[in-house]
């Protein structure tokens, strides 16, 4: 299996996030268990370059917000 890869680029107001297979199912994984019941809302993930993501990609946030 390979290491997960994920980009995330952001210009001129839209966003753009490419990954690898494994990048993807990273990206599926926390998006489920941001659904999870009894998680709070605002609870959020930073993904950060160079940790979670290449290098030179512009961070990103996952967050729960129930008022949507």
């Amino acid at each position: 299996m390979n290491e997960p890869r994920i980009t995330v680029q952001s210009s001129a107001g839209e966003t753009s996030i490419a990954a690898n297979a494994e990048g993807l199912r990273l990206l599926a994984e926390r998006l489920l268990a941001l659904a999870e019941p009894g998680l709070r809302d605002g609870y959020h993930l930073h993904l950060d370059a160079g940790v979670d993501l290449e290098d030179g990609s512009a961070g990103l946030i996952l967050e729960r917000d129930d008022s949507i």
